[in-house]
């Protein structure tokens, strides 16, 4: 099996080339400022703005199978342009593909979504996410589309160190107690996605947490397992903001879990205290 992880340096492209490594795949991965730390890999510099370097990566590594977990925020060159590049050139490669995309090309209006649920999103992001899962499946209609949700896991992840930062007062800000998703723990994340690369599933699948949490209630059980003071974390609601921007949105990735092996847990379980 070969392997090409494209945002191979970012907190799930590690994981992920962690895992595609340690099950002996020979795996290559891209980076756009500077490689990642594991050696075993084989790293190439990747910008997606840019035409034909994609067809230069993939020409390179000849991989079997292609995962996109690139993370270019609301920049729609990257984040919709790239990723429609992306499948454009494993289509033309006849590469497995495996897209990652997020609960953010939904509007929260439903609150509940399902697979077969179309986007409606409400933010640049969730605009350039919905754009990218449909050019995919358009381009490629035989590439697994997985949505997912916060991804936390082992301290690394934007709000682990979030709430570290706000305990010590070092931060500004809250953490909104109306704001609701499914964590999903990034080691689950890998896995499933990895699954998916070797599997010939099609269309789209979620891969979220089992439990619907708060940002704030996430942040309590993120601080009872660190040892932090739980009454250092301010809170808020983000329907007192003008933060644009989803409320609630629960992933529903019940159908996806009768597919794949890798257990999605909950964050009850991942952040429990030992």
């Amino acid at each position: 099996m070969k392997v090409l992880i494209i945002g191979g340096s970012g907190f799930l492209g590690t994981e992920l080339v962690r895992r595609a490594v340690a099950t002996g795949w020979e795996t290559a991965a891209t980076h756009c400022s500077r490689p990642g730390g594991i050696a075993e890999a084989a790293w190439y510099r990747l910008d997606l703005r840019s035409p034909g370097n994609i067809d230069e990566v993939l020409a390179a590594v000849a991989p079997s199978a292609v995962i996109d977990a690139t993370s270019g925020g609301s920049d729609w060159a990257v984040t919709a342009d790239g990723s429609i590049r992306v499948a454009m050139a494993a289509a033309r490669r006849g590469c497995r593909l495996v897209h990652v995309s997020s609960d953010a090309v939904f509007s929260g209006s439903r609150i509940h979504y399902a697979e077969t649920c179309l986007p409606d999103p409400v933010t640049p992001y969730g605009a350039a996410k919905a754009a990218a899962e449909t050019a995919v499946r358009f381009l490629a209609p035989t590439a697994a589309v997985a949505r997912t949700s916060l991804i936390i896991g082992n301290g690394g992840s934007v709000h682990e160190r979030l709430v570290h930062t706000l305990a010590a007062g070092t931060h500004e800000g809250v953490l909104f107690t109306d704001d609701i998703r499914c964590p999903v723990h990034v080691e689950d994340l890998a896995s499933a996605l990895l699954e998916l690369a070797v599997s010939d599933g099609a269309g789209m699948f979620h891969l979220a947490g089992a439990d619907a949490l708060s940002r704030h209630e996430l942040g309590v059980l993120i601080a009872r397992r660190d040892g932090l003071d739980v009454a250092r974390l301010p809170a808020g609601r983000r329907a007192d903001t003008l933060m644009p921007g989803a409320l609630d949105i629960r992933l529903d990735s019940s159908a996806t879990q009768e597919r794949v092996r890798t257990r999605l847990r909950g964050a009850e379980e991942i952040l429990q205290v030992q």
